[in-house]
Order: structure tokens, then C-alpha cells, then sequence
């Protein structure tokens, strides 16, 4: 079973979360989600457990602890459907910024009818 895990301190490390997880049961996997650009922690990670009841012990007991002074948030983790991902980019022209359908970044001139300022 896949686990949410949010509201981490910044400080918790993926070996951290293993161990208050292997207390219940058999942990297959661990990840902390980081910020790709500083590697720092955003604060929310998944664990996966072999054993759905083992899973489901830990998500009752550890849902609402404190670690170092923070309230954690434990679930079951619920993949997104596939219709409410969001793409970042919304140029589909290649160039320019926003939604420059003209297929020109150069800003004054040339056919550029979506994005003339």
C-alpha cells in the first residue's frame, strides 16, 4: 500500500521515516519529495508498505503525531486522476511568453498575432 506522509519537518530524512514506519511492518519504499531546483525537503513524501494491514495500523497510529513539533499527516495515498494534472506549459508555440500562438517571440513584428504588446 502507498502512504502519504505531509506536513514533515524540513529536517526529516527518508532513513528517519523508514524507521517510524518499520515499527509497524515491512516498509518496500521511502521517498521525500524535494524541491528540484535547492534539493530541500517540501515537507511531504510517500512510504510503501508490503502489508495493507500493516499499512493500515501505521496510518492509524501515526496519523496526527508530533514529530519535532510538527502534527503529521498520514493516508492512504489516492493517485490523481489523470483528467486534474496540470501542465506548466502553456506555450504551444515554441517561442515568447504566455499563450503566444503567433509562432514568434519577437514582440513588435512579424506575424505575431497572439502576443503583439
Amino acid at each position: 500500500m502507498n502512504i502519504f506522509v505531509g506536513s514533515l519537518p524540513f529536517s526529516i530524512d527518508e532513513a528517519d521515516l523508514r524507521d517510524s514506519f518499520g515499527v509497524y511492518g515491512a516498509v518496500e519504499s521511502v521517498k521525500i519529495i524535494t524541491d528540484k531546483f535547492t534539493g530541500r525537503s517540501k515537507g511531504f513524501g510517500f512510504v510503501e508498505m508490503t502489508n495493507d494491514e500493516e499499512a493500515l495500523k501505521a496510518i492509524q497510529e501515526l496519523n496526527g503525531a508530533t514529530v519535532e513539533g510538527r502534527t503529521i499527516v498520514v493516508n492512504k495515498s489516492e493517485p490523481k486522476p489523470e483528467g486534474e494534472r496540470r501542465s506548466f506549459n502553456n506555450n504551444r508555440s515554441g517561442g515568447g511568453y504566455g499563450n503566444n500562438r503567433g509562432g514568434s517571440s519577437n514582440y513588435g513584428g512579424g506575424n505575431n498575432r497572439g502576443g503583439r504588446y
